[in-house]
């Protein structure tokens, strides 16, 4: 829980802090990349660490990781511009890398199925506590101490975990394998490049560069080179990063698809929300970030009692369950009053929390379920790469929805002169003397109907997520309870034959 909270509390208490930050070194235009390049790292590397600790043991991967992203916190601390800076995020998004799939994949070894769900309900209160205390915490240190301290409150929490790991952490004892492992270090750097430069097209299209200019096109045609080259590259190496069966077994890939639906919609909530809450209802920025923080205190109450409800009628139906209510809830968000009150947004996030928790830790803990120690490294990072792409997509997706809706209703404008993003909306909203105060309802109107079509555009990525459960799932997940779960589990460098697996297999 200390190593997961390094990287929970790190993207909350940041935001926060950007004003500092851009004050002391400057970069305004470039100051997003503070966020998108601890992304880009976190995502492009889950694949490799997830094959590492299946190759390697999780231990070494885990102590690997605190190490690089405390490395990195303190060279951030010491950043001189804000070119340092983002070189420095990447380092940390590089050991973030291995704390979120490396943890996730522990808490499946070192709990018995049943027990699942307590524990990972525990690091789910670890990302709702974040959400609270990240802003908070942000705002005093930039405000009372020194940005730089946003960064140094990391080292003494990465030491405590760091010497428990080390010192409590004890994995089964397993037989050494017959050969040296080996890692496929080409297509480690093939999926890293394929990533890289796709989410950098996503995070930078119609930010940096149109859409449809140069920059974007030559991105995406170069991600798909790479993607390509990738296969290749996969399909010949003797132990690959992303292997074929992640996608050739129904349930992983049922499951990858589904998160991947809910990465996209969770843009809605975690990025639009926020603008909501303080163009349209008129809320500060802490308390903007408050109205959404709701969301993460029901979703780890939901999750802990979602093992009654997957117990009897079973992981799909249970996560299907949750994303239904999900939808209904994403689709009311249209239909609140304007300008309405806080507690509206908040009582939906509030619902919205609880039906992701009942949708979200079936699927991970079921899918842990059904492969064993030696694949469930692989398995879990390719569940939380989904996630973290669909996030991206979602991002760029949304932000052409709501940018497109916004210069829509500018057209017919009360005024000339206004501007015609989403952003630059937000920041004029935020000068009650920038524009006559029918120009600024008129702004707030857009703004309303501009996060109405993201809700409902999200509400479409639920859709997907149950159409991926409906059709590609199985009805009852193989879930394998030994000996996987033992300590005299197989050997971590051999796959389970079907042969062996097939006795300690029941369906749920």
């Amino acid at each position: 829980m200390l190593g997961m909270a390094l990287a929970a509390i790190d993207g909350t208490i940041v935001s926060t802090a950007v004003p500092q930050i851009v004050g002391d070194l400057g970069g305004f235009t470039v100051f997003s990349w503070l966020f998108s390049g601890y992304l880009l790292a976190v995502t492009v590397t889950l694949p490799l660490y997830g094959k590492l600790s299946d190759t390697f043991g999780r231990k070494p991967v885990l102590i690997a990781g605190i190490i690089l992203f405390l490395v990195g916190s303190l060279l951030c601390a010491a950043a001189w511009n804000m070119a340092a800076l983002i070189a420095f995020r990447i380092v940390q998004g590089l050991g973030g890398g291995a704390l979120q799939g490396t943890i996730q994949t522990i808490a499946a070894d070192l709990y018995p199925l049943k027990e699942r769900p307590r524990i990972q309900a525990r690091l789910s209160t670890v990302w709702a506590t974040s959400s609270v205390a990240g802003p908070v915490a942000g705002g005093l240190l930039a405000g009372y101490a020194d940005w730089r301290w946003i960064f140094l409150i990391n080292l003494p929490v990465g030491a405590v975990a760091l010497w428990r790991v080390v010192r409590h952490l004890q994995e089964p004892s397993r037989p050494r394998p017959a050969t040296r492992p080996r890692v496929d270090w080409a297509g480690a750097l093939a999926v890293f490049a394929t990533g890289a430069l796709l989410l950098t097209a996503l995070v930078q299209g119609g930010v940096a560069w149109p859409w449809f200019s140069a920059p974007s096109l030559g991105l995406f045609g170069a991600s798909a080179l790479l993607a390509a080259l990738t296969v290749v590259v996969e399909r010949r190496a003797a132990e690959p990063i992303i292997p074929g069966w992640v996608w050739r077994r129904r349930t992983i890939a049922s499951v990858n698809l589904a998160l991947g639906a809910m990465g996209l919609l969770m843009v809605a909530p975690t990025v639009f929300l926020p603008t909501y809450a303080q163009s349209v209802l008129g809320l500060g920025p802490i308390a903007a970030e408050f109205v959404l923080s709701v969301m993460t205190l029901s979703w780890p109450v939901s999750a802990a009692f979602s093992d009654r409800v997957y117990n009897r009628i079973g992981f799909r139906r249970t996560a299907m369950l949750g994303m239904g209510a999900a939808l209904l809830i994403l689709l009311a968000f249209p239909l609140l009053p304007y300008p309405g009150e806080a507690w509206h947004p908040a009582l939906l996030m509030l619902l919205l929390g609880a039906a992701l928790g009942l949708f979200q830790l079936p699927l991970i803990v079921g899918v842990q379920s059904t492969v064993g120690w030696a694949e469930r490294g692989t398995t879990t990072a390719s569940v939380l790469f989904c996630r973290q792409v669909g996030q991206s997509i979602g991002a760029a997706l949304f932000g052409a929805i709501a940018n497109g809706v916004l210069a829509a209703r500018l057209l017919d404008a009360p005024v000339d002169g206004l501007p015609g993003d989403l952003d630059a909306v937000a920041r004029t909203l935020e000068d009650p003397g920038a524009v006559s105060s029918a120009a600024a309802e008129y702004l707030r109107r857009a703004v309303d109907a501009a996060v109405d079509h993201v809700y409902v555009g999200a509400a479409g990525a639920a859709a997907l997520a149950l159409l991926a459960l409906i059709t590609l799932a199985p009805r009852r997940f193989p879930v394998i309870t030994e000996p996987s779960d033992s300590p005299t589990a197989p050997d971590p460098a051999a796959t389970p034959t079907a042969s062996e697996a097939a006795p300690a297999r029941q369906d749920r």
